[in-house]
C-alpha cells in the first residue's frame, strides 16, 4: 500500500458511508456525518497550509474538547503534518519546555490564553492561533476556526510513509523532564485496525465518548477505533454521570477510565435495565479494582474488558471479547503484539508466575523519543523490545498482571516489595475503598514501606486495623510501616494515582 497516512487509511474502511451515515453526535443536538466530518477535516487541512505548515511540522494544540478540536487533529494528519495534543492543564511554564522542545509550526490555544501564552509562542517561533470565535479581533490573523469556515472543503490528503510520524505524545514526567513518543501513521492504524477487530466494532456501534483528547486513550483508543469500524460517536465535553446516564440508553459502547465506573455506580440511575441493550464497556489509563469488576457486574451483568496500552505504545494486551475477562489482569497480548518478562537488570527471560519488566515489540510500539536518541536506545533492547518500565507476570493460561511501575519498585533492607501486593491485601478489607502503597527514604532501611488508605463509605479506618488486617498475609518486610486515611487520592485527569505526590509529601516521615 503506497499512501500510509492514517486517514487515508481509514477512509478506505468507510467508503460507503461517507456521504450519510451519522459520524458524531453533541449534547446540543449537532450532528455530523462522515461527508462533514470529510469537509471539515479539509477546510482545517487547508486553514494549516495557509499558515504555513508543511508535511512533518508540529501542530500543537492546547484546547478545551470540542467537535472542532478533533477535526483539527484530522486536518492535521491529511496536511502531512504531525499533531501534538497538550494537556488541558499545562501552565504557561510547561507549555515553554514542549514548545522549545517541540518546535511547532502553529500553536493553537483556547481565546482565554492568548495574553498569557503570546510571549511563550513568540519565544518557540510559532504562530499563534486560536480556536475560538467570538475573540478573532485578539489576534490580527484572525482564528484558525474563522479561517477553516472560509477555507475549500476540498483537500487532497498529503501522501505518507508508514514510518512518517503522526502525533508526538508527551510522557507525564514523573521522572525528569517529560520525553515526546514519536508515533507514526503504522503505529496509530495497527493498533486501530486491532481492536476494531478484536473488539467487534462496527459500522452499528455507537461511542459514549466522555475522554479528553490529549491523551492516546480518547484521542486514538476510542477516536480511530470508531472510524476504522466507520462507527459514530455521542461526543461529550467531558465525563458528567448525569450526562452519561442521559446518553447511555442511545450508545452501545463505552471506553472509560475505573472512575467512571466508580461515579456511574455511585449513581442511583445507573440501573441493568438502563444498560441492557449495551455491548461493551471497556476500562484502561489506571488499575480497575477487583470490588469495582464485581459490583458492576452485580448491577448491570456486564463484565468491564479491562487492557493494557501506554503513550509510547497504545494498547498492548486486552482481555478477550469472548472468553474470560479477568479480574486483577489485562488480557491476553493483542494479535501481532509480542510481550515478554524479563530481569530488569539483565534482560534475562522470566519463568511463568515470575515478576519482571514487561517488554513488548509489535508495529504499535512507537518509534523512539523526539529528538532524544540517547534515551531512545537505553529504553529499547537489541532485538527491538521496548523495556515499558512497567511491572508485571505471565501467568501458566497466558494473562498478563500489571504489579506496578519499576520506579514504584520498594527495596526496604534489600528485599523487594512490589506495592500492588500490598494494596491487594489491604483492599480486601470491606472498610477500604482503596489504597495506594510506596516507598519513603528510612535511615535504616533505604526505603520505608507506607500506606495511604481511603475510607469507604460510613466506615472508619485506623492504622491498627490496617495493621492487623495484614500481618498475617504478609511477610513483615512487606508490611506498612505507617497507614494514613486520608479523603482522596491525588489523581491525574486520567484517574492515575500520583504516586510521585505522595512520595513527596511524606518525604519526611523517617527523617530525625
Amino acid at each position: 500500500m503506497s499512501d500510509m497516512n492514517l486517514y487515508a487509511l481509514m477512509e478506505e474502511r468507510f467508503p460507503e458511508v461517507t456521504t450519510s451515515r451519522l459520524f458524531a453526535r453533541l449534547p446540543d443536538g449537532r450532528q455530523y456525518r462522515y461527508s462533514d466530518m470529510d469537509k471539515h477535516s479539509a477546510r482545517f487541512a487547508n486553514a494549516l497550509m495557509a499558515l504555513g505548515v508543511r508535511p512533518g511540522d508540529r501542530v500543537a494544540a492546547q484546547v478545551e474538547k470540542s467537535i472542532c478540536a478533533f477535526f483539527l487533529y484530522l486536518g492535521t494528519l491529511r496536511a502531512g503534518a504531525v499533531f501534538l495534543p497538550l494537556n488541558t492543564a499545562y501552565t504557561g511554564a510547561e507549555l515553554s519546555y514542549f514548545l522549545a522542545d517541540a518546535e511547532p509550526t502553529v500553536f493553537v490555544c483556547d481565546p482565554s490564553r492568548v495574553a498569557t501564552l503570546a510571549p511563550v509562542v513568540e519565544s518557540a517561533g510559532a504562530t499563534l492561533t486560536t480556536m475560538g470565535g467570538h475573540r478573532a479581533g485578539a489576534l490580527p490573523e484572525g482564528t484558525l476556526v474563522g479561517r477553516m469556515q472560509t477555507s475549500s472543503t476540498r483537500f487532497r490528503t498529503v501522501p505518507r510513509a508508514a514510518d512518517d510520524l503522526a502525533a508526538i505524545l508527551y510522557t507525564s514526567g514523573t521522572t525528569g523532564r517529560s520525553k515526546g513518543a514519536m508515533l507514526t501513521h503504522e503505529n496509530l492504524w495497527s493498533n486501530a485496525a486491532t481492536l476494531c477487530d478484536y473488539w467487534r466494532f462496527s459500522a452499528d456501534d455507537v461511542l459514549l465518548h466522555a475522554l479528553p483528547i490529549y491523551h492516546t486513550h480518547g484521542l486514538f483508543t476510542s477516536s480511530n477505533t470508531v472510524m476504522a469500524a466507520g462507527g459514530s460517536m455521542i461526543f461529550l465535553p467531558r465525563f458528567d454521570a448525569d450526562e452519561v446516564i442521559k446518553w447511555l440508553p442511545q450508545a452501545t459502547a463505552m471506553m472509560g477510565v475505573p472512575t467512571f465506573y466508580t461515579r456511574l455506580l455511585d449513581h442511583p440511575d445507573f440501573t441493568r435495565e438502563l444498560v441492557a441493550h449495551m455491548r461493551l464497556f471497556t476500562s484502561g489509563s489506571a488499575p480497575l479494582l477487583a470490588e469495582t469488576h464485581e459490583k458492576f457486574e452485580e448491577r448491570t451483568g456486564h463484565r468491564i474488558l479491562e487492557r493494557y496500552g501506554m503513550t509510547e505504545t497504545n494498547m498492548n494486551t486486552s482481555n478477550p471479547y469472548d472468553g474470560e475477562r479477568r479480574a486483577g489482569t489485562v488480557g491476553l497480548p493483542l494479535p501481532e503484539v509480542e510481550l515478554r518478562i524479563a530481569d530488569p537488570e539483565t534482560g534475562a527471560l522470566m519463568a511463568t508466575s515470575e515478576t519482571g519488566m514487561i517488554e513488548v515489540k509489535g508495529p504499535n510500539v512507537f518509534k523512539g523519543y523526539w529528538r532524544n536518541p540517547e534515551k531512545t536506545v537505553e529504553e529499547f533492547r537489541a532485538d527491538g523490545f521496548f523495556i515499558t518500565g512497567d511491572l508485571g507476570m505471565i501467568d501458566e493460561h497466558g494473562y498478563v498482571t500489571i504489579v506496578g511501575r519499576a520506579k514504584d519498585l520498594i527495596i526496604s533492607g534489600g528485599f523487594n516489595v512490589y506495592p500492588k501486593e500490598v494494596e491487594m491485601a489491604i483492599d480486601e478489607l470491606d472498610e477500604v475503598e482503596e489504597s495506594a502503597v510506596f516507598g519513603v527514604p528510612h535511615p535504616d532501611f533505604g526505603e520505608g514501606v507506607v500506606a495511604v488508605v481511603v475510607a469507604a463509605k460510613d466506615a472508619e479506618v485506623s492504622e491498627a486495623m490496617v495493621a492487623d488486617s495484614i500481618k498475617d498475609k504478609l511477610a513483615r518486610f512487606k508490611q506498612p510501616k505507617h497507614v494514613f486515611v486520608v479523603d482522596a487520592l491525588p489523581r491525574n485527569t486520567m484517574g492515575k494515582v500520583q504516586k510521585n505526590e505522595l512520595r513527596d509529601h511524606y518525604a519526611d516521615l523517617f527523617k530525625a
